[in-house]
This record gives structure tokens, sequence and C-alpha cells, in this order.
């Protein structure tokens, strides 16, 4: 698809007529990390189910590594384009880590799009919140590398100490992902080095639409701390804690994510 100018890979699932859920991933994770069969299992509960590549990931436009010639607001009218393109009013959002950025742009900037937000596994960047724990920092120095195996040991980490992670799934997706992606040492790299120029509007303050927030107990990146601290930022939001669970979503907690969500863009 063309949005905003540039070419997106965009997947669908379920009835356009129904409510419309667009799934957005967090830095370096193509679409393929919210899992066929997850948006399935949302599509099924009566939700028309977007996931997307966002730039520099899976099929999407790409550019050298180093050099991503866009913004954090490139991505958020990017969001707004496929939702265009899709013939799409308003949508539920659900933005991932680094992509909780981009729902964020889109409940201040691009409210009028939105029917709810949904954060999962991210923060509010308070400084005072607890840091990324020394075991996750260590294990995710070679972020940069295209190597499957280097993938797995990365994801591995985000997982923190959860009984979840599923090492077959992951590298099955991973070699999936690196197979299918223009450039993945781009991939890898040009989330981290762009701008976060959004939103312009306000802040978690001024999120007006019905928010929940999802978090992991035991998540590495931004340990459960930084949920919370999300939860009392925007007006009337909710948190789900799942139990056990890291910097992902693992499929043993499915049923009680796509619960949550069905009720939450009811």
């Amino acid at each position: 698809m063309r949005a905003n100018g540039v070419e997106l890979c965009v997947e669908t699932f379920g009835d356009p007529a129904d409510p419309a859920v667009l799934l957005i991933h967090g830095a370096c994770a193509s679409m393929l990390w919210w899992e066929s069969e997850l948006c399935a299992a949302i599509a099924a509960r009566g939700r028309f189910v977007i996931r997307y590549d966002n730039r520099d990931t899976g099929l999407s436009v790409s550019y050298p590594p180093g050099e991503p010639g866009y913004a954090l607001s490139d991505l958020v009218l990017d969001a707004v384009g496929i939702l265009d393109g899709l013939g799409v009013d308003r949508a539920h959002v659900v933005g991932r880590s680094m992509s909780g950025a981009i729902a964020l742009g889109l409940g201040v900037d691009h409210a009028d799009r939105l029917l709810s937000l949904t954060f999962v596994a991210t923060t509010t960047g308070d400084p005072d919140l607890p840091p990324m724990t020394e075991t996750f920092l260590e294990a995710s120095g070679a972020q940069a590398s295209s190597d499957v195996e280097t993938i797995v040991s990365v994801l591995r980490a985000y997982a923190g100490t959860s009984p979840y992670f599923d090492e077959e799934s992951v590298r099955a997706l991973a070699v999936e992902d690196v197979a299918r992606t223009v450039n993945v040492a781009s991939a890898m790299t040009n989330h981290f080095q762009i701008e976060f120029d959004a939103p312009r509007g306000g802040g978690f303050g001024d999120i007006s639409v019905p928010a929940l927030v999802v978090h992991g107990s035991l998540d590495p990146v931004y340990p459960l701390a930084h949920g919370e601290a999300l939860r009392d930022a925007i007006p009337g939001a909710s948190l789900l804690v799942l139990d056990s669970v890291g910097h992902d979503l693992p499929r043993p907690v499915w049923p009680v994510f796509v619960d949550a969500l069905v009720e939450h863009t009811a």
C-alpha cells in the first residue's frame, strides 16, 4: 500500500465491516511479531485486525543503515495513511514497546481517528522510573546483528526470566522475518536513531479516548513500575498485568490478552 508517500506492507484479518484494530509493533519488529494466529484469534471475536511492517522492517520501504529518512511523526502519519487506504474512519490502536510513542502521537494529534488506545509493554519515559535490568542490557548488546541465532538470543533477553519463552517458535519467526526483510541491518538499527518529534499537541494526560495498559510482571526492559506509571498518567486508564511475562506477548497469555482487548474495544 502507498501511504503517507511511501510503500508499506499491510495485512488484514477478518471482516472490514467489524470495528478496526490497528496493531503497531515496536523497534526493529515487523508485523510478523504480531503472530498471524494471534491476529486471527482477535478477528474471530468480531474485529477487523490490521497489522503492518513499519518503515525499515519486513517488506516496507527501507533506508540505508544509520540513515533513517524519517522521524516519529512520519510513523504516526503512516498509521493514519493506512487507515485512509483501508477506508477506516476510526480505529482501536494498539502500540507495543517503542510504538507506544506512535500510539501516543495518534491519541494526541489525531484523536479524531481513534476509538481507543492500548499500550503494551511501553513507558512514559520518566527518567525516575527503574532502569532496564543489567542482565537484559548485557544480552541485548548484539541488537544490530542480522544473524538469526543472535536475534533469538536478544529476544530471549527480552523475555527476561519468564517461563513462557518458546525458543523454537521464536527461531522459526526469526528465520521467516530475516528472509523477507528488505535490509536486515537497517531493520535492526534505524528505529533507534530517529527523532522523537511527536506528539506535538500534548502528552499522556491529554489522551481523551479509553486507554488500556498491558504490562508483563517480569518485563526486564520496562519493569512493571513503568506500566503503573503509564496507567496513572492517562486519565481513566486501566492496567492489565500479565503474570510471569517479560517484554513479549507469549502464546500462553494470548487468551487473557484477547479477552481484555475485546472487552476494551467493545
